[in-house]
């Protein structure tokens, strides 16, 4: 089976329910995250997967839905970045931003509803007794002495919560199941708690808020949906789904389920990424080592190779890790494609060419990106003094080291050969400056007749260098499952202490220093960057890694199965 094929199962019941016309023709799907973080790449595979089916489909449909049923730990920060994230990633504007708030009149109603049934009952056990009395998975639960309130009495006392009241706590609305229900989710599962707390769009208009059981079937029945696409951990979940719709006879579409993802390296848990926020162990929800999609955003990601990412992994019912370096692959396939070429000397050793006539500059053409055509030249100036890297250059070099040393030679990419004649030393024996000689005839890459050298180095002209700082991001976590920790340690043991090194008074070819924010290169030789919206102290641009040249780590493993992936609420 191919990574493609492994999205077919849910396309196949889609297409099968289109066959038999049981939605009369329609696919409306729907993405529905919760405004209580950022997203992260988990939450990518279900916007690709939900916009995707929609999109694939004639008509099809898909919306941005917010879950916003818990007051407490919502904010408006966090839709409005969730709205940027999912077009951005979709490649969509929503049309309509729908809000679960704006059902809660009609969810209330639908409430009184299933206690005129005799379905519902208000109970005034706590949190704790509730617990308790829910029973096991092999002995079953015992009855709320509160279930067998008459239907007067409970509606009278679901208004009396409604218009606050009861504390806190003080009582619950519950539905009327099974105490014995091999499935613990339908022992009298909580619709309704008491929650004195201002809601980001409602205010105080409301004290009592729907559980997310209650709320899901009903969001999705009001807006029509077909096909409710959910994470696996809902699975168990889907009868009480079911039972709710039915109970009240209202519109019914389907819950389908996969494997959520799981990347190594990477902690996906919204409390353990509020966490790292909170206690400063990265700047932000978009600090470029967070998995979130505005983290990667600006590190430099594209919504291109993030797609492409979820295209690879497809989606399954069976749970499996990710290797991360898939991810990096995806980004590195895409930059290599499209990203503007530069030239960046991080770590400056000063070369000195005495041949070159002082005063002189000329501009030498480069490619822009030697895999696109289009892409066409830029022009970079050379002169007498110029910068390369400190590691192109050994006094004393090791067997097949093909970069300069002393009265060896080395091209200078798309500018000249030049040849190491003489070493600079500081007092304390340290090398700070090299004297060379260039060969005039081997400009913009030619060769010499006779002569051919192994050699090619990047370089930035002294005088017209621009001064700036490189952030280099590296993993977040030493360990492929960082939530693995022996006893009395938390995932935060296994940061890596050195995911970022911050490198200034980088020397870079001038036009970085107008470079846009969000702008992505490749600095040659070094990697894959972007431009960030701050600057350094110094007013200096910075650049942020977004993904080396190669895998240093290790390499993707060759596994008999494909990997498998899904996505969290």
């Amino acid at each position: 089976m191919s990574l493609n094929e492994k999205a077919d199962f849910i396309r196949e019941i889609v297409a099968e329910d289109l066959r038999t016309n049981k939605y009369q023709g329609r696919v409306h799907t729907r993405f529905p995250p919760e405004p209580n973080g950022y997203l992260h790449i988990g939450h990518a595979k279900s916007i690709n997967l939900n916009y995707g089916i929609a999109r694939e489909n004639p008509g099809g449909v898909c919306n941005l839905r917010f879950d916003d049923t818990n007051p407490e730990k919502e904010e408006q920060e966090y839709v409005d970045s969730i709205i940027a994230d999912v077009q951005w990633i979709s490649n969509e504007k929503p049309s309509t931003v729908y809000y679960a708030s704006d059902y809660f009149e009609q969810m209330y109603q639908y409430a009184v509803d299933l206690i005129r049934k005799g379905k519902a009952y208000v109970c005034d056990l706590n949190a704790d007794e509730i617990r308790e009395s829910r029973g096991t998975l092999t002995e079953p639960g015992k009855d709320s002495p509160y279930r067998n309130r008459s239907v007067e009495e409970n509606l009278a006392l679901f208004s009396r919560m409604r218009k606050g009241e009861f504390p806190d706590g003080a009582k619950t609305l519950r539905a009327k199941i099974d105490m014995a229900s091999p499935n613990i989710n339908l022992r009298d599962p909580i619709m309704y708690r008491i929650v004195h707390e201002d809601h980001h769009r409602q205010g105080s208009a409301w004290c009592i808020y729907p559980t997310y059981d209650w709320a899901h079937g009903l969001e999705d029945s009001i807006e029509r949906i077909t096909h409710s696409i959910c994470t696996l951990e809902f699975e168990n979940h889907r009868p009480l789904y079911d039972w709710f719709l039915d109970a009240l006879g209202v519109y019914h579409p389907q819950q389908i389920e996969f494997a959520r993802l799981n990347l190594s390296y990477t902690v996906l848990s919204k409390r353990r990424l509020l966490q790292l926020v909170q206690e400063g162990h990265v700047t932000g929800w978009d600090d470029p080592r967070m998995p979130t999609i505005a983290g990667y955003r600006r590190r430099g990601y594209t919504p291109e190779a993030i797609r492409t990412f979820c295209e690879k992994i497809g989606v399954s019912k069976k749970d499996s890790i990710i290797d991360v370096a898939l991810l990096e692959w995806s980004i590195r396939e895409d930059l290599n494609k499209h990203a503007q070429r530069a030239m960046a000397v991080l770590r400056p050793l000063k070369v000195v060419i005495t041949n070159y006539p002082e005063g002189k500059t000329e501009d030498l053409p480069a490619l822009n990106n030697p895999e696109d055509e289009t892409a066409g030249t830029r022009l970079i100036p050379f002169s007498r003094e110029l910068y390369i890297e400190a590691d192109d250059f050994r006094e004393s070099p090791p067997p097949k080291y093909h970069r300069l040393s002393p009265g060896k030679e080395v091209r200078l990419r798309a500018a000249y050969i030049i040849k190491c004649e003489e070493v600079v030393k500081d007092a304390s024996g340290n090398v700070v400056e090299l004297h060379c000689t260039y060969d005039p005839e081997t400009k913009s890459g030619g060769t010499a007749a006779g002569r051919k050298v192994k050699g090619t180095i990047h370089w930035v002209s002294a005088p017209h260098a621009v001064e700036g700082e490189v952030w280099l991001y590296d993993r977040l976590f030493l360990k492929e499952d960082p939530n693995e920790v022996t006893e009395g340690d938390s995932f935060l043991s296994n940061l890596n202490p050195d995911s970022l090194e911050i490198v200034s008074h980088c020397k870079l070819e001038p036009m970085l220093g107008t470079a846009k924010p969000g702008s992505r290169f490749q600095f040659e030789r070094v990697g894959y960057f972007c431009a960030d919206p701050a600057r350094a102290e110094s007013g200096a641009p910075i650049f942020n890694r977004t993904v080396t040249l190669k895998d240093t780590w290790a390499k993707i493993e060759q596994k008999g199965a494909a990997p498998n992936a899904g996505s969290g609420r």
